[in-house]
């Protein structure tokens, strides 16, 4: 469904199903003969009974059938890149890499002294759960009500519980989302380790802005924050999706699910920052870190050329 300026959503739904899919990845590369990153939690909380219906939305929007592999061979494509479809694998290797430059960027900071941690749009993220947390850290997880509260329900039904001090803040990102932070114990004048992870694209500009000002002013001496940048060529966007229009009606005359598509919830409105501009302006020390570059470190196969999002992972550190 398009999105609207004041729109809510569970986790089955909306950008909630967007932190199923991340998780089912997860879930995926722990389950893999050499996994890169071990999250013993995500299949947990994307096997209950409720999750049915996204798993399969996320199954048909990753998978193909026979008749699209047909038109990759046409369009002498393997992987169904040049059509628009998604690939599981690309998927899977993706959220891994992402997961590890994220996981690291957390170790370092703890080992630096920092004692607060703020997730911004948590969603299923079990870092809280996972990580080998020094004593004191105070985990601070932002989302919609309903998304945080599927997480600490169906990790306390399994008995997990968390290895800091973990804090739910229920509230939306597009409100005053600071004064919550501080209602539930935020203490500004402590350095703090931010992150924004498969975010921004879902925030609308003016949001975005506003968020990146907020964390600048609660961020005393020290703080960092870390970013995942997504960089888009247009013109290569604007071709895959119309490929992927084309695909979605060829899958719905055979009567597959074409409902979940998660490019759908993205905002487009212009006027974007970009996040490592934004905080150098602020005074904050910035390092850029390619997603490609990282994966062929890490041993595992860089997005392709040809695809339309060069994505890359944006750390910060306040003076």
């Amino acid at each position: 469904m398009p999105r609207t300026a004041n729109d809510s959503w569970d986790i089955a739904t909306s950008v909630g199903a967007t932190a199923v899919m991340v998780a089912l990845a997860r879930a995926v590369e722990t389950a893999s003969d050499h996994p890169l990153i071990r999250d013993e939690f995500a299949e947990l909380l994307v096997s209950t009974p409720e999750l049915k219906g996204v798993r399969a939305q996320v199954s048909a929007w990753w998978a193909g059938d026979p008749d699209d592999d047909l038109d990759n061979a046409a369009d002498g494509s393997a992987d169904g890149s040049a059509n628009g479809s998604p690939d599981a694998n690309h998927m899977v290797d993706y959220q891994a890499v992402r997961t590890h430059f994220f996981d690291a960027y957390f170790t370092e900071a703890a080992a630096c002294g920092i004692r607060q941690v703020v997730l911004l749009a948590a969603g299923l993220d079990s870092r809280a759960y996972r990580l080998d947390w020094p004593a004191g850290v105070t985990v601070y997880e932002i989302d919609l009500p309903k998304v945080l509260a599927y997480k600490s329900e169906t990790l306390a039904g399994h008995g997990a519980t968390p290895r800091a001090d973990r804090r739910p803040v229920p509230v939306d990102l597009r409100d005053d989302w600071p004064q919550a932070l501080r209602d539930n114990g935020f203490d500004t004048n402590q350095a703090t380790a931010w992150l924004a992870e498969g975010l921004l694209p879902f925030l609308p500009a003016t949001a975005q802005e506003a968020m990146f000002a907020s964390i600048d002013a609660l961020s005393g001496p020290g703080s960092r924050v870390a970013v995942e940048n997504f960089g888009v060529d247009g013109d290569k966007r604007r071709e895959a999706e119309q490929r992927w229009q084309e695909l979605r009606a060829k899958r719905e005359a055979r009567g597959l699910d074409t409902s979940f598509n998660p490019f759908d919830l993205w905002f487009d409105d212009d006027g974007r920052p970009d996040c490592a501009d934004w905080f150098a302006a602020h005074g904050w020390a910035v390092r850029t870190v390619n997603a490609r570059d990282e994966a062929t470190r890490l041993g595992r196969e860089a997005h392709t050329e040809d695809r339309p999002f060069a994505n890359s992972f944006v750390t910060a550190i306040k003076g």
